[in-house]
């Protein structure tokens, strides 16, 4: 039974303005935790209730208490105080199935309909048992009580806005809410299942857009054994150097700031900074040997050697028979010898091949050359024909100065990169991350303008570019599972990077950044194994300035 209007007109008018203004608060908040608070606090101000919950219904069916509120026992729970509600969830369904009707919150969810009750103490129908033990123990007296269910846009109910003792603003005694106090609530009640809807709506989007992207990095990662990890560390040591660079109070940086949105945006660019090499070609991408394709030619080459070697040792052999035919004296230890320098000389030159195949960071110009007298080599073919020793596309392969691809491969590898902006800037991004295409895309750029695919100078790159460049290349130096090369350690790593540093490669001031505020540091604690972990004399790292 609802209790009589006692409101004039101007006090209807108030109210109607605070309605209105809580919605507008509504609509404009995006925090989960603070909007649950309006929407409770909001509606205790409407009928100047004393104490209140929400409750949100979960997908087990259950009622989950979210906030709680109680101004004369100065009790604050849930929302963003921080302490925590430690009331167990209604379960709104018995084992039986059947809705647990004896409780007026489940009771307003079952019914769909707002329960609005004078007097707890009075009132059949309803177990407020637990209700007096708490007001036995605390010496409080619930007595009014309004109940209202949370429906959204599609009816279906998503919560419960529960209020205790409306309280008369002139002589502050307890009273029934009014029907003015219940139309008002359950308008309330409606705005807010929209704006609870509709941030749910906005988190679940955010959530299955971020769940894509890393799903996209897993598989890129998944796509090579040698780059696993990779899509995601690069995120972890980009965030890092951005918010010390937004932290810093002293050098060309202490100006430099991002907002929570900014920052967001750069570490969803950093997650999607490789996602072009889902084009790339897993034959060049694991290309972990100089003579790799389908299979690594190693082997083919290592068989031509033995091959070879029993060739010449039966063609030496071959030629003492023909001197003791023709009465010649033969020294046996000589030709001992003969046969195993042939030998050693295969042996030598096989130990070259395959260790020049597994690639270098610089070979060597007379490795070079000794890879083309190599091939010079002649065996015999199973016809009896002549044959070169090594293919014209082994020595191409085999005399590559750095890692393992040749300069056709290395593009193909580098296109990753304009695969990658071609794919996000054909995406349609929310104004917030608009910028995720430049911030992806430049992390091969150098700040002299060398770098790719843009050519970009340093005035041309954003802050947050630059820093995603020296994350992604840190990565790369320490990762362990690459396979052209060893995992550098701490000191290896800064020492080529300050190199670059001076060969106006990466950002100067973000590496001074870097290695001041000890990120290179954090990020090693986290990822790196032990024996990388090695000592760092900051001030001897090239190009570093304190």
């Amino acid at each position: 039974m609802q209790s009589p209007d006692p409101l004039d007109q101007q006090d209807v008018l108030n109210q109607l303005e605070r309605l209105n203004s809580i919605g507008v608060a509504l609509s404009a908040e995006h925090d989960n935790q603070r909007l649950l608070e309006i929407i409770l606090l909001g509606a205790q101000e409407l009928t100047n209730a004393d104490g209140g919950t929400l409750y949100t219904v979960t997908d087990d069916a259950k009622l989950k208490f979210e906030i709680l509120r109680n101004k004369s026992l100065d009790i604050a729970m849930g929302g963003t105080t921080g302490q925590d509600i430690a009331f167990p969830p209604l379960p709104i369904y018995s084992e039986d199935g059947k809705p647990n009707l004896n409780m007026v919150a489940v009771y307003s969810v079952a019914n769909a309909k707002t329960v609005n009750i004078p007097d707890a103490y009075l009132t059949e129908g309803f177990d407020f048992s637990g209700t007096a033990r708490f007001d036995a123990k605390m010496g409080y007296r619930s007595q009014s009580f309004l109940t209202v269910p949370m429906k959204n846009h599609e009816n279906e109910i998503i919560g419960v806005l529960q209020l205790i003792n409306a309280t008369d603003p002139v002589t502050n005694q307890i009273i029934a809410f009014s029907g003015s106090h219940q139309r008002l609530v359950e308008s309330l009640a409606s705005q807010a299942a929209v704006a609870l809807t509709n941030q749910n709506l906005i988190a679940g989007l955010k959530n299955l857009f971020e769940s894509f992207i890393k799903l996209i990095a897993d598989a890129i990662d998944e796509k090579s054994p040698y780059t696993g990890g990779h899509c995601q560390r690069v995120p972890e040591l980009t965030i890092m150097l951005a918010e010390a660079a937004v932290k810093t109070d002293r050098g060309p940086l202490r100006d430099f700031t991002m907002t929570e949105k900014e920052i967001y945006e750069l570490n969803i660019a950093a997650w999607l900074h490789d996602c072009g090499k889902v084009t790339t070609p897993e034959s060049v991408m694991d290309k972990a040997t100089k003579l790799e394709t389908i299979f690594d030619r190693i082997h083919l080459i290592d068989q031509r050697f033995e091959l070879l070697k029993a060739q010449r040792e039966i063609a030496h052999l071959r030629k003492v028979m023909d001197e003791v035919r023709s009465g010649k004296t033969v020294n046996a230890k000589y030709m001992e010898h003969s046969v195993n320098s042939i030998k050693k000389q295969l042996d030598d030159d096989k130990d070259f091949i395959r260790k020049i195949n597994f690639g270098s960071e610089f070979m060597k110009p007379e490795d070079q050359q000794r890879v083309r007298d190599i091939a010079n080599y002649e065996y015999l073919s199973d016809s009896g024909h002549s044959l070169k020793f090594l293919s014209e596309n082994e020595v191409y392969n085999l005399t590559v100065v750095r890692g393992t691809l040749t300069p056709e491969e290395r593009k193909i590898i580098n296109n990753h990169i304009v695969m990658t902006i071609n794919m996000l800037e054909a995406l349609p991004y929310p104004k917030d991350l608009k910028r995720v295409p430049e911030y992806a895309g430049g992390h091969h750029e150098r700040m002299d303008g060398k770098g790719y695919p843009k050519g970009l100078t340093r005035d041309q790159m954003s802050i947050p570019a630059r820093i995603m460049g020296i994350a992604d290349i840190f990565e790369a130096l320490t990762a362990k599972d690459r396979p052209y090369k060893r995992a550098k350690s701490l000191s290896e790593t800064l020492n080529i990077l300050g190199k670059m540093k001076l060969d106006n490669h990466i950002d100067p001031d973000i590496f001074d950044l870097f290695i001041r505020e000890k990120i290179y540091l954090r990020y090693a604690e986290k990822f790196l194994e032990a024996e990388q972990i090695d000592e760092v004399v900051e001030a001897n790292i090239p190009g570093y300035v304190i």
